[in-house]
């Protein structure tokens, strides 16, 4: 295949791709290593780890209850040198660029005849805000996002090559990679089990539509099998030795039940505020009570306010231009996605239905997932990173039809996405456009007393 950067557009990729990591690179530098979403207490995990590599008891510290492959590897690196501080955000900003690779490497697969689609998917998902930052962060959500995103990329990669379901032996090597990957990812994280029902419902989808019902079982069952193997262990030894598979309530996370606001009610799914865009911030009344404002704002945004300071103008102002750039793409990932549900429908088991299984699955998990915990803190985009593939593929095959050479809103789509990229980089390089003093995170408590 020709290369992706030859040519003028090529070369502007290419020098975006290098921006958008010389990001990422600074924040490894200089974004203090305890600070991001659990990060201190996912140090405390590590240290533990590196010290005995022994499993802590589930209920030890707030982080104790995830699986250990994240925490694991970076003992690994703390063992390995003294300069752990680095290498562990390095480790999640290349994991990171490994999510990127598979978007681009699908889309040119599956699209060959469509070069800038690929150079799109890369760029959505490397001037990802919440991709950004977590690419910077001490947590598993990277890990569990790229082996999510690796199980879903083999199952639509077979999909488009249409494996037959007389070739057995081959279907079962691609079940058992399928597995491993899923298993990993359960293993990274609980959420790790919406790949193992996404390869699961593809293939039951892919024997339903043939017919063929035994060699669809047989790929299910080896998947299945392997992933729990691989990643299932750790819960049915959390199962033995402490009498539950996963632990809900830890005296370690009481204090979460304090957060506001406490409850949800149906609305809060429905109602996207204009604080969304005017102030961006968890804890503006408003957005606690809107699930998708509040996820979209800390997608595109950070509104948690751990990269940037809380009580500036100039970061709500930054944030609502950045979030108002942001619906082009989220609309174009809603395009894209429509196109896919028609492809899908059309012809069931196709390289579609893995991708949108995914999406249907996690968006459904984390709907439950928000509803059964309704405080401000569990409302984040970056649970979401593990649809990076499924947005990259989808979100770029309306981009690239927006900026076709005869298509007159080109000018104006490669405008709002060059802005966005502007606003990204400002937003999300940390102490660039502003300087973070105050500890990281909102104040939850201030706001409650007020």
């Amino acid at each position: 295949m020709k290369s992706l950067f030859s040519g003028r557009q090529g070369a502007i990729a290419l020098a975006l791709a290098i921006a958008a990591i010389a990001v990422r690179l600074w924040n490894v530098l200089h974004y203090p290593p305890d600070w991001g979403f659990d990060s201190a207490a996912n140090w405390r995990y590590i240290y533990r780890m590196a010290h005995d590599w022994a499993l802590p008891d589930p209920s030890a510290g707030w982080s104790t209850a995830d699986p250990p492959l994240f925490f694991a590897a970076a003992a690994a690196l703390m063992d390995a040198s003294n300069f752990a501080i680095l290498l562990v955000p390095l480790f999640n900003t290349v994991v990171g660029l490994g999510v990127v690779a598979l978007a681009v490497r699908l889309v040119r697969e599956l699209d060959p005849e469509r070069p800038r689609r690929a150079l799109l998917a890369g760029g959505l998902v490397l001037f990802l805000p919440a991709h950004i930052y977590m690419s910077a962060m001490v947590s598993e959500e990277m890990l569990v996002a790229f082996f999510t995103s690796l199980c879903v990329f083999l199952l639509a990669r077979r999909a488009a090559r249409q494996a037959v379901a007389s070739n057995v032996d081959g279907d079962l090597r691609s079940a058992a990679a399928v597995g491993v990957a899923a298993g990993l990812a359960l293993l990274s994280k609980l959420t790790g089990a919406l790949a193992i029902s996404t390869a699961v419902a593809t293939y039951a989808f892919e024997g339903l539509r043939l017919r063929a019902w035994r060699p669809a079982f047989a790929r299910i069952l080896v998947a299945a099998l392997l992933a729990l193997l691989v990643g299932g262990w750790y819960f049915a030894r959390n199962r033995v030795i402490h009498g539950y598979f996963q632990p809900f309530g830890l005296p370690a996370h009481q204090q979460m039940f304090e957060m506001p606001p406490g409850e949800r009610a149906w609305l809060d799914y429905f109602r996207i505020p204009l604080a969304t865009w005017t102030d961006p911030q968890l804890l503006h009344p408003d957005l606690l009570h809107s699930v998708w404002g509040s996820t979209f704002a800390t997608t595109w945004f950070d509104g948690h306010r751990f990269f940037l300071p809380r009580d500036s103008a100039g970061v709500g102002v930054l944030g609502g231009i950045t979030l108002l750039f942001a619906l082009l793409p989220t609309i174009a990932f809603g395009v894209g996605l429509g196109g896919g549900a028609r492809r899908a429908r059309a012809s069931p088991g196709g390289s579609d239905t893995p991708l949108l299984l995914l999406v249907a699955l996690t968006l459904a998990g984390y709907t439950i997932y928000t509803w059964q915990n309704p405080w401000f803190a569990v409302i984040k985009g970056t649970s979401l990173l593990g649809l990076s593939v499924p947005f990259a593929y989808y979100a770029s095959d309306a981009l690239e039809h927006w900026t076709g050479n005869e298509r007159r809103s080109a000018p104006l789509v490669w405008l709002i996405m060059a802005g966005l990229a502007v606003t990204v980089i400002l937003s999300s390089t940390f102490n660039l456009a502003f300087e973070k003093t105050e500890v990281s995170g909102l104040q939850w408590q201030e706001s409650q007393e007020r």
